[in-house]
């Protein structure tokens, strides 16, 4: 199965991608029908489409894509690339500099600092201190054991890797799943509740999720700063009703047939000692300045190398623990970054947005559309690939729209703006949870062998379709960001 999924993604996806790829490169820049076009942006166009049919066939990895996005960027549109290619007569090119400096750019740092404090909580036992402590109030009802999953698995989410929190939570979960009867759907609804609340977790803050982290960095770029703390306030409160939902989602499909579940987490076997309250202090005081960034004036990118220097000078966090940094993930959100970068520093956007009338387009249309394409793509690729090849396309759209003259712009201003856009399609990407390939902790309530696609998908519809319409008005009504 595995070599006949192997010669398709070789023998037919590659051929067809490096084919329209080619045909894109090297057709008469007149062939798109856009006036202003130059040669260089032609490149970008192209380089646009290699990435996104890649990431949808996963033909290579996700964040190999990434880096021969970036590769192929530093040699055919830089001012550093090949030289008969990078010519000032075929149109700008992109300081080499920016295109690098995408492996760097302050929200990898962020994400980084994100996972520093997930490798070390799990290495010092604050994971299962934390889920110990936070679970207990939840007694021994089925149903509040239920809600302490779905609670308890969206914190973590919300700091941790959803993988990571998804696979730890089975782990404890698993020996309540064993003993509890086997006609009980409960059992359905408990190891259901993992992605679910890993899934929806992820959206409370800006390192919950990449999608989040790269919404950040473009709403920057684009002159709308949102800091750590601003994202929190109005995503956590978002979470915590699509947790009740999927609560409420769960209890009516899947009964519990138990009176009575003992959960029981054993402590953590590590002894404390100073590095743990090191790990601890460090740990909550991260978490402190990230919320209070409107009054520390301290950047959260910058906060989020504060552990990464503590843990370091203190021996705590070493060359060995540097191995577990989940690096393909960095590297993939800094392919998206190069394609923006890409789109901006060619002038690519403004020849889009002078040539397609956004400012006339449907605003509601044009987020409705934009949600929908980016909830079915995060189902089938990840959310975070899914992110980095559409926001820096809405980014552009969003600028359309933005400007003063354009004839929709007093309902866009009214909508929310560039802020409501970019933010809504980044909980797109993360309601996506209908089949077990959409996300790794749907993967792994999948490898319980309790859970069927069927009541996957059940449950991944209805909360995708609640999550659209609550966050649609959420953020361009009820609490768009200012």
């Amino acid at each position: 199965m595995s070599e006949k999924k192997f010669n398709a993604k070789y023998c037919v996806f590659l051929p067809i991608v490096l084919i329209v790829t080619i045909f894109l490169w090297a057709v008469p820049v007149s062939f798109y029908g856009i006036p202003a076009l130059t040669v260089v942006q032609q490149r970008v166009i192209a380089l646009f489409v290699f990435a996104a049919l890649m990431w949808i066939f996963e033909i290579i990895p996700n964040w190999t894509t990434s880096l021969l996005v970036i590769v192929i960027s530093l040699l055919t549109v830089s001012d550093k690339g090949i030289g008969f290619f990078c010519d000032k007569k075929f149109g700008d090119l992109v300081p080499f500099k920016s295109i690098m400096a995408s492996f760097a750019d302050p929200v990898v740092m962020l994400f980084m600092g994100g996972f520093v404090l997930a490798i070390m909580a799990e290495k010092y036992g604050l994971d299962v201190t934390l889920a110990r402590t936070l679970l207990k109030p939840f007694g021994k009802k089925p149903k509040t054991v239920l809600l302490g999953f779905l609670l308890v698995i969206a914190i973590f989410s919300m700091f941790m890797s959803n993988t990571a929190t998804a696979a730890m939570m089975l782990a404890f979960l698993a020996p309540v799943l064993a003993v509890l009867p086997s006609d009980d759907k409960g059992k359905i609804g408990l190891s259901l509740s993992i992605p679910v609340a890993a899934n929806l977790g992820g959206i409370g803050t800006p390192i919950g999720t990449p999608p989040n982290a790269t919404a950040v960095r473009f709403l920057s770029e684009a002159g709308c700063e949102v800091t750590f703390g601003e994202w929190a306030v109005r995503m956590i409160p978002f979470v915590l009703i699509m947790l009740a939902v999927a609560w409420i989602i769960l209890q009516v499909f899947f009964p519990f047939k138990a009176k009575e579940i003992k959960l029981e987490i054993p402590e953590s076997s590590r002894k404390s000692d100073w590095k743990t309250y090191v790990v601890w202090v460090t740990f909550i005081g991260t978490i402190l300045l990230w919320a209070t960034e409107q009054w520390t004036k301290i950047n959260s990118n910058v906060v989020a190398l504060i552990p990464l220097g503590v843990l370091t000078a203190c021996g705590i966090f070493t060359k060995d623990d540097i191995k577990e940094i989940n690096w393909s993930v960095l590297w993939l959100v800094a392919g998206g970054f190069a394609l923006g970068t890409c789109l901006q520093g060619t002038g690519l956007a403004k020849v889009l947005i002078e040539a397609i009338p956004f400012g006339s387009m449907s605003v509601v249309l044009v987020l409705v559309i934009a949600g929908l394409v980016c909830y079915f793509l995060s189902n089938f690729i990840s959310n975070s690939a899914t992110a980095a090849l559409l926001i820096p396309i809405l980014i552009v759209v969003a600028e359309g729209m933005a400007d003063p003259e354009a004839a929709n712009n007093a309902q866009f201003v009214a909508l929310g703006g560039t802020q409501a856009m970019i933010s809504f399609i980044a909980v797109c990407a993360s309601i996506a949870m209908l089949f077990p390939i959409s996300t790794p902790p749907n993967a792994i309530a999948a490898s319980t062998g309790l859970v069927e696609t069927k009541d996957m998908a059940k449950v991944g519809i209805i909360i995708g379709a609640v999550g659209f319409v609550l966050g649609f008005f959420w953020l361009t009504k009820l609490f768009p960001f200012a």
